[in-house]
């Protein structure tokens, strides 16, 4: 994609699903990537711990020292809890909002000089149709994402006078490990048998029924940060399966 080549982008929660495709994508595009996760797997080039300051700073000093520059961040990592308000664990709260909520604000904090002097510095958070609305069990991912969304809005006012354009996506349910791996979370909290959840769960908001590919994410973040993402900023790209219809 034109205008892509060249440039260093920061990519968290990149050994798997989503952000795992986005960083293999945007490679495609020509891009210097430094993918960034709790364990080295598949484009990961940067081990760090994303709930710490220390391992936000980590992640950004690392790809200023490999290239000398970032043009854009793309806080993807995360993690999910399926429990009821009162049984909700506050020690998986903390953890939720660390990864969730400040991981994005320090990143873009550490990197925001790196952004200004880029003269076209992106901030795409990966975020969620549950920036937008809300599911039961899920206190902590909600809280967080809803939170992350007035943070790109806040970015994107202080971000243009400087060049610098924030975005959250906002996927409906998607394919990847996180999905899965709390089918028998959500099974417990409803009442159901496993073998349902998918249908009677998880892909209930969505009008059209079925998940949605890493892949297609990756798309959105790549028009974005190409020519066509130009006049996207302050607002949530929202590709839910109509979820947000209601």
């Amino acid at each position: 994609m034109a205008g892509l080549e060249g440039k260093v982008t920061v990519v968290t929660g990149a050994a798997s699903g989503i952000g795992r495709a986005v960083a293999e994508r945007l490679a495609v595009e020509g891009m210097h990537v430094v993918g960034v996760d709790l364990r080295a797997d598949g484009p990961v080039t940067v081990q760090a711990d994303l709930t710490s300051r220390e391992g936000n700073r980590k992640a950004i000093d690392a790809a200023l020292e490999a290239h000398g520059r970032i043009d854009v961040v793309v806080p993807n990592a995360g993690v999910q809890h399926v429990s009821s308000v009162a049984e909700f664990s506050e020690d998986r709260w903390d953890q939720l909002t660390s990864l969730l909520l400040t991981s994005p604000f320090l990143l873009a904090k550490y990197a925001w000089k790196a952004l200004v002097d880029s003269g076209d510095g992106r901030i795409v958070v990966i975020a969620s149709a549950h920036a937008l609305a809300a599911s039961p069990f899920k206190a902590g991912y909600v809280a967080a994402k809803h939170g992350a969304m007035g943070l790109v809005k806040t970015l994107a006012l202080e971000g243009g006078p400087h060049g610098i354009l924030a975005t959250a996506v906002c996927p409906g349910f998607v394919r990847t490990p996180l999905v899965e791996a709390q089918i028998a979370d959500q099974a417990k909290a409803h009442g159901l048998p496993e073998e349902r959840v998918l249908e009677e769960v998880i892909v209930a908001p969505h009008a059209v029924k079925r998940l949605i590919e890493p892949e297609e994410v990756a798309d959105v973040v790549a028009f974005l940060l190409g020519p066509g993402g130009r006049s996207f900023t302050g607002a949530p790209v929202t590709m839910d399966m109509g979820w947000t219809a209601r």
